[in-house]
Order: C-alpha cells, then sequence, then structure tokens
C-alpha cells in the first residue's frame, strides 16, 4: 500500500467511526444524547466532505499555478455550511431539551398517543383478517376490544 493513502484511508475509517456513534447516539431516548450524536455525525460528515475534496493543493487563484495544482474550494465551502447548519440544529435542539426539562423535568423524548393507535389498529387488522369465522365475517369481539383500549388510550370513556 502506498504512503499516500493512509491518511486518507485513515481519515475514511475515522469519519465512518464518528458518523456510526453519532447514529447510535441519535438512536437514543434522550434529547441531550441526540444533540450530541448529531454533532459527532456531522464532525463525522464533515471529516468525509475534506477527504473526498482530495489531497491539498495551492489556493485556488489564477497567479500562474496550474490547474491541476490548485485546490477545489468547494468541499470546503461545503464543510463551512454543514457546520454552520449543525450550529442552527443544534442551538434548536439544545432550546428543545431545556424546555422538556423545564416542563417535565427530564428530557427524554415521550411515546405519541396517536402512533400507539395507529399500531393497535394494524394489529387488530392484522388479527381480524386471520381470524374469520366460516361466514367470512371478522370477530366483533375483536374490533369492541381494541376501541375499548383506543377510548382508554385517549382518556375518553366509551
Amino acid at each position: 500500500m502506498s504512503a499516500d493513502l493512509t491518511p486518507a484511508i485513515a481519515l475514511v475509517a475515522l469519519a465512518a467511526v464518528l458518523v456510526a456513534v453519532g447514529i447510535h447516539l441519535m438512536l437514543e431516548r434522550s434529547l441531550t444524547r441526540i444533540v450530541i450524536g448529531l454533532v459527532i455525525a456531522s464532525n463525522g460528515v464533515n471529516v468525509l466532505f475534506l477527504v473526498a475534496g482530495g489531497r491539498a493543493g495551492s489556493p485556488p487563484l489564477n497567479d500562474g499555478v496550474a490547474v491541476a495544482d490548485m485546490a477545489d474550494p468547494l468541499p470546503q465551502a461545503m464543510v463551512l455550511t454543514a457546520i454552520v447548519i449543525t450550529l442552527g440544529m443544534t442551538a434548536f435542539l439544545l432550546a428543545m431539551a431545556y424546555r422538556s426539562w423545564q416542563l417535565n423535568g427530564h428530557d427524554e423524548v415521550q411515546d405519541d398517543l396517536e402512533d400507539r393507535r395507529v399500531v393497535r389498529r394494524a394489529a387488530r387488522d392484522l388479527v381480524s383478517r386471520r381470524v374469520r369465522d366460516d361466514s367470512g365475517a371478522t370477530l366483533a369481539e375483536d374490533a369492541r376490544v381494541t376501541r375499548d383500549e383506543t377510548a382508554t388510550d385517549l382518556g375518553v370513556e366509551s
């Protein structure tokens, strides 16, 4: 293996590790871990942009330097833009985490009642498709139980 490729391979491996760790943290339920995961993953993507930009070169100015020796300014501009976007997202998520801490005393993301209803409805439909009597009609008992569970989840008496 050539000595020129070793730093590039090390940086690609670093980018892969940073993105993997960032995604792992973003899958957690705590907003603080989500923020840290976002920052780590974006740093990994920024490193990957710089590696993909090629080797370092002369400034992209027209002062007699050959075009092949000039650095490509596009990856650097994209990294600067990504840094600004990451800063904005980090500030927004930190504000959400702080507000969640103020209101609830923790920063964990809660399940949505509507999501639970959709999952239960899908499970009920699956069961009613599988369990049919001889005439082809679905079991009314299953539908009634699911309706009562949905009403309980929403805090409504049936």
